[in-house]
């Protein structure tokens, strides 16, 4: 009796323990446990918190000035679940929380926290934390800690996610992420491992994850000019055409990284017209593998010996960025040249680089943030990769179902310029039968002097709700808008906005003007106010909304005020309202797309949100917001960067990303191309657009030469004809996405699927980034080289599959040469799936999805839902929707039809659904325009039918 009176107290109550000459502190919460431990030599006094967020998920703080403070979070949100039962129990050494799925472990002498599952088998514990886990520093009158957190990991794992990043990596162990915005870079502070666990950091300043090692300039390792004198490299500076040389001269770092870099270029050196080569060699103390970081506009190629590691291109405005390995042997000389062409007159070059990894570091990773008033992170765990994102997002927010018409076609360019314009496209495409749903209006809608006004210019759109009208009930098209938040100085708006101290203003005091015309002063405004969010709104909602528009393009949220600036500098422009820029540099977009998501509903509670963002931070799912791969290049290296960009943004939690298909910005020799030049032009698009017809969002942006398929290729040509057939097959699997769009909601379901998703337990998948599935059943592999006409598959192990288009079988497990003919990419169904196929359509609410035929690919027992609702409001939250569940039994080679559950307005009573099926031995070619024999008149309830 008196034991268990005992275990009440210390449950209900607080306890203080004696361990050896340390005393820590013990106390139980709520909602966890809080452990106080002194601090020592070269170990901080911290305070350390568990709270148990779910079974699977626990959140832990450490802070070294008072206690860990529960700050209202910008990414998770405020209707966490009331905490499950857990047990509290502690040794001499240690305190012990365990949930019914987890168990987190405190060290009671140095404060560090291991995860194992309740089997004693461990995930990933702390390193211990010392004194420089905590480093003091200020901002702009705001006082913080530099913070470093490292973990202990097993070298067998693999780590994904964090956002997106143009660095062409799948597998980011071992390496380093910089989770900053920029024009093509997102950050998502949330990393995935391949042991079924993730991360999500809950911090807003720029962060390094990984190997968080500070990154070298060239001058750290040993030079020698073209001549071989030591010290330096030798750069020759020269025209482009000509041979001429301008300046020779020893140059020891390479760092043209930005705007203020520009000036340090010979005086007699003109970027547009010239070329830079750089000569000589390098040494370096390490044995090993090394990384070249490599920041990069126009033309660029890098020898290291005799091996050329890149030869790319970049528009010189927007600098790309790509990593380089190479194996050196310590003290040994490698030839090093460079061959630059700026190819503009603003252009951008750096070369920096990192050694091996330390050998006490190699099983490390660690997150480094540059401003937090303590470690804060949530440790999820999970069976299966699903479960992990689940997590992430029952910590910050559900993804809405998103309209069904973005599940279709989007036509864009850069730029419709008149009303007109955008009627002849879309009435183009109505003649031409390319099926098509929505149409986008980029920047400069505006009079040229206006931006910031959201007026239409009337000299170029004069009666905007006239065009909006004919859109909607003439082509039954929807219109996405271009929306920055700059504003040009003395505008109306401009006015309004500074009288209520809602804009940034260092970016005017300091005078920068933009690239318009004759250049004009601007800014952006503070979504971190929410009466600046709720006036934004109001803005938009005066202007656009009340005349039509149906969704919203948020671009330059990173936020891009002035393209370029260095990123110190890029600190100073943004003043939010809550701290300093440097606190919440990350977080702008998330507070720019939730003013406008929470401004729509409100405004109008039926129609669903659809926001389209340049940048995105964690939690941004819940604001119906997709994101976009930003101003790539059109160039076959960067078609090949999206695929892992897009996966890892994917396994980051939200799931909807898509790409400028074609690239943005385009070469000079593509604008009036001819002879080779059209027909590689030809084919990149037509590659392109087969990989994105496979993506969550299918859109078509860049700049000239235009985007329309009529326009990159007559309709006789097989580029036309190959991306007239995705574009009809996309809307043929219509019952397909939108029904991976309802599992995203109501399951948190990833649509856009790396391999080590639902291939776990094959160790060759670990690092494959060119290949995905797209939902349970499709496995995509995009062709990324000119002329290739196959290209290296594998197979999964676990099933085996069939080829989309001849319905051919193949085992698992192996790595084949796939056939890609030009008009076709490699796609394979895996065995064991039922995939639901729509009629013909040219836009998503044409007619409803009757007959459906399902194509069963047996050999496995398999099953789909086929997933319903009114496909544009948010009648779906209350329940009105419906589900078909197919399933297949190879025992019995029978599939079954099980019955509809639920109902909404308009939902087919009765439906045909046609049957085809394939076998291993029974191969059936992909022909949706043939009449299957096998049919069934399906009113609701439950019917089976054999093979």
């Amino acid at each position: 009796m008196r034991k268990r009176i005992l275990t009440v107290f210390l449950t209900c109550f607080f306890v203080s323990v004696k361990v050896f000459s340390q005393s820590a502190e013990v106390k139980r919460l709520s909602d966890g446990v809080r452990i106080s431990v002194p601090g020592k030599a070269g170990l901080p006094a911290q305070s350390i918190r568990l709270q148990v967020i779910s079974d699977n998920i626990i959140r832990v703080t450490s802070a070294i000035s008072g206690f860990p403070v529960t700050y209202k979070s910008l990414m998770v949100v405020d209707s966490l679940p009331k905490a499950p039962s857990w047990h509290l129990s502690q040794s001499p050494e240690a305190v012990s929380l365990k949930t019914a799925l987890l168990t987190a472990n405190v060290s009671l002498i140095n404060g560090a926290v291991a995860f194992t599952d309740n089997n004693g088998q461990p995930i990933l514990k702390e390193a211990i934390r010392t004194n420089a886990s905590f480093v003091n520093s200020s901002y702009s009158g705001d006082a913080f800690y530099k913070i470093n957190q490292v973990f202990e990991t097993d070298a067998t794992e693999g780590f994904y996610g964090l956002g997106q990043h143009q660095n062409g990596v799948m597998n980011y162990q071992g390496r380093q992420v910089v989770l900053s915005h920029y024009n093509t870079d997102v950050a998502v502070p949330f990393l995935m491992s391949s042991k079924n666990y993730g991360i999500l950091w809950d911090n807003y300043s720029i962060t390094k994850v990984g190997d968080v090692r500070d990154i070298q300039p060239l001058s750290g390792l040993k030079l020698y000019s073209k001549e071989g004198k030591y010290g330096w490299l030798t750069a020759t500076y020269s025209g482009k055409e000509k041979s001429n040389v301008l300046v020779s001269r020893a140059e020891s770092d390479l760092d043209y990284s930005f705007l203020k870099d520009m000036k340090t270029f010979p005086d007699s050196f003109k970027l547009a017209d010239g070329k830079v080569r750089w000569e000589g060699s390098i040494e370096s103390p390490y044995n090993g593998q090394h990384t070249f970081f490599v920041k990069y506009a126009g033309y660029i190629k890098i020898w290291i010996g005799e091996k050329l590691l890149a030869d790319r291109w970049r528009q010189p405005w927007n600098a790309g960025a790509i990593e380089l390995s190479y194996a050196f042997e310590k003290g040994k000389k490698y030839p090093l040249t460079i061959e630059w062409i700026p190819d503009g007159s603003e252009s951008y070059l750096s070369l920096k680089w990192l050694g091996p990894v330390p050998l006490g570091q190699q099983n490390q990773l660690a997150f480094s943030s540059e401003a937090a008033d303590q470690i804060d992170y949530y440790f999820i765990s999970g069976r299966n990769p699903d479960e992990v994102i689940s997590g992430y997002r029952s910590l910050t927010g559900k993804a809405p179902i998103m309209p069904k018409w973005a599940m279709g076609f989007w036509q864009s360019r850069e730029r419709y310029k008149t009303q007109d314009e955008i009627l002849n496209t879309v009435k183009t495409f109505r003649e031409r039968k390319i099926p098509l749903d929505n149409i986008v209006l980029d920047w400069s809608y505006w009079a040229q002097d206006q931006w910031g006004s959201q007026e239409f210019d009337p000299d170029r759109f004069p009666s905007p709700g006239k065009m909006l009208s004919d859109l909607h009930i003439k082509y039954h098209t929807r219109l996405m808008i271009s929306v920055w938040p700059k504003f040009y100085k003395g505008i109306k708006t401009y006015n309004d906005f500074e009288k209520k101290g809602w804009l940034y203003m260092r970016n005017i005091e300091d005078g920068r003007k933009d690239w318009i015309g004759k250049g004009y002063s601007s800014t952006f405004y503070d979504p971190f106010n929410a009466e600046a969010r709720a006036g934004f709104w109001s803005l938009l909602n005066d202007k656009l909304y009340k005349k039509g528009i149906d969704a919203w393009w948020l671009d330059a949220t990173e936020p891009d005020i002035h393209s370029n600036l260095d990123v110190e500098t890029r600190k100073t422009l943004m003043s939010p309202s809550i701290g300093s820029g440097m606190r919440y540099f990350n977080a702008f977009p998330l507070q720019n797309a939730k003013g406008i998501y929470e401004g729509q509903r409100a405004a109008n509670p039926e129609d669903r949100v659809f926001i389209l963002t340049r940048a995105s931070y964690g939690g941004q799912q819940r604001y119906s917001a997709a994101t976009w791969s930003g101003d790539i290049s059109s160039r076959w290296h960067d078609m090949k960067d999206q695929i892992p960009a897009g996966i890892n943004f994917s396994l980051s939690g939200l799931p909807y990303w898509t790409m400028d298909i074609g690239g943005f910005s385009v070469e000079k020799r593509f604008e009036d191309a001819k002879e080779k030049d059209l027909d590689e032009w030809r084919e990149l698009n037509e590659r392109w657009y087969q990989f994105g017809a496979f993506t969550p969002i299918f859109r078509v942006h860049g700049q000239f030469p235009y985007r329309e398929i009529y326009n990159i290729a007559p309709e006789d040509h097989p580029a036309y004809k190959s991306m007239l057939y995705y574009n009809k097959l996309r809307y043929r699997l219509m019952p397909y996405i939108y029904s991976l769009a309802g599992k995203a909601y109501h399951e948190n379901y990833t649509i856009m699927r790396g391999l080590i998703m639902d291939f776990a337990s094959d160790t060759a998948v670990k690092n494959i980034g060119d290949q995905y599935m797209f939902g349970p059943s499709l496995l995509i592999n995009p062709v990324y080289e000119y002329k290739a006409t196959d290209r290296q598959v594998y197979l999964p192990r676990g099933s085996g599959w069939y080829d989309l288009y001849n319905g051919e079988y193949k085992a698992g497990g192996n790595t084949i040469m796939a056939d890609a003919p030009y008009e076709r990419i490699p796609v394979y169904v895996k065995e064991g799936s039922i995939i639901p196929f729509g009629p013909e359509l040219q836009y998503t609410s044409e007619k409803a999805a009757d007959p459906i035929t399902l194509y069963v690919y047996a050999g496995l027992d398999a099953s789909f839902t086929l997933y319903e609702d009114e496909g544009t409001n948010y009648n779906y939250e209350k329940g009105a929707y419906s589900t078909i569940p197919f399933t297949y039994t190879e025992k019995t080679k029978t599939l079954t039809i099980g019955e509809r559950k639920g109902s909404f307005d308009g939902m087919l009573q009765n439906r045909t659904i046609q049957i085809v099926w394939l076998s291993h031995r029974k191969a059936s070619p992909l022909n949706l325009s043939l009449q299957p024999k096998q049919k069934v008149n399906y009113t609701g309830k439950a019917v089976s039918v054999k093979m």
